[in-house]
């Protein structure tokens, strides 16, 4: 998890950097429909590594959705301790059951 608060922490700091020297700020620049969608497209990336690719390649899909997620976050001004959080009070609860709560 430290890996995660270290890129968390990475892309605060680049967020506002100059969009020419930096990917993070760059994305930021572009505006969050963009980074959505490059979420959405590392999604599909990462499913579509997980039904033909190698391991090698799911891993680095995983880790580019990973990244760009943490960018959706920060473009959101939401911390990944949300997130955390919000894992933590679903732990113990049946996935079903969490899910079915959503829906009513």
């Amino acid at each position: 998890m430290d890996a995660l608060a270290r890129l968390e922490r990475t892309i605060a700091r680049r967020r506002n950097a100059d969009p020419d020297a930096s990917y993070v700020a760059r994305l930021h620049d572009r505006g969050l429909p963009v980074i959505a969608r490059k979420v959405g497209e590392e999604g599909v990336e990462a499913a579509v590594a997980a039904l033909s690719g190698s391991r090698e390649e799911l891993v680095g899909e995983a880790a580019d959705v990973l990244f760009h997620l943490l960018v959706l976050l920060s473009a959101r001004d939401i911390a990944l301790a949300d997130v955390l959080a919000e894992l933590d009070r679903r732990e113990g609860v049946s996935g079903l059951d969490e899910k079915a709560s959503r829906s009513e």
